[in-house]
């Protein structure tokens, strides 16, 4: 059996409990509505990053074009889907912003993502997961701090990273993160030369 395979076996085993617990397709609406357009660059020199769960890829993308691509990635022992909650182990899917760098991340290089976004707050509002009290809490310390709430039923600090001192066997043969996105220790270093804050990042 492939590494690959055994990902995708792991992936599969790991969500069906999940998707039982997420209450239907409705509530993906709205990323997924995002995600049907989010491949497409905004502008022809556009370097940004797509994150492909199915493949267990990262390719950096100068408009159209592959600059570089890693493989295989791991995300979240639960897998990657619209609607993350705190605790889950679920990569959330979606259209992101890199917002900072950690040089001294125990992973190496850490590299944060601006998750939640305001879809996942609009989704988790529609979805009962927020009340109309959270959903406005969270605007108002997104206004007031520049970056989303990270202590919410949502979850938060989730990033590229590499893999400090983490086992690279299971790396390449697992999903084994709590959400983020890992990659090698090489490859992270590479990555952090190619991307800035304010890169787009695709999960899907």
């Amino acid at each position: 059996m492939t590494s690959l395979s055994r990902r995708r076996f792991g992936l599969l085993a790991l969500g069906a409990p999940l998707t039982l617990l997420m209450g239907g397709p409705a509530q993906a609406n709205l990323i997924e509505t995002l995600l049907a357009r989010a491949h497409i660059p905004r502008h022809d020199g556009e370097l940004w990053v797509l994150v492909d769960d199915k493949e267990a890829t990262l390719t950096v993308y100068r408009g159209n074009a592959i600059v570089e691509r890693f493989a295989p990635v791991s995300l979240g022992r639960a897998g990657a889907r619209p609607e993350r909650i705190r605790g889950g182990n679920v990569t959330p899917m979606g259209e992101f912003r890199v917002n900072r760098f950690n040089m001294q991340s125990d992973w190496h290089i850490f590299i944060g993502l601006d998750y939640p976004t305001p879809s996942h707050a609009r989704m988790a509002l529609e979805s009962g997961l927020y009340t109309e009290q959270d959903y406005e809490d969270y605007f108002v310390y997104y206004r007031r701090h520049g970056h989303p709430p990270q202590q919410t039923v949502l979850g938060g600090a989730i990033g590229i990273h590499g893999l400090g001192r983490a086992d690279p066997d299971v790396h390449a043969n697992y999903h084994w993160t709590q959400g983020c996105v890992a990659v090698t220790n090489a490859q992270i270093e590479r990555l952090n030369e190619l991307i800035d804050i304010g890169t787009r990042v695709v999960i899907r």
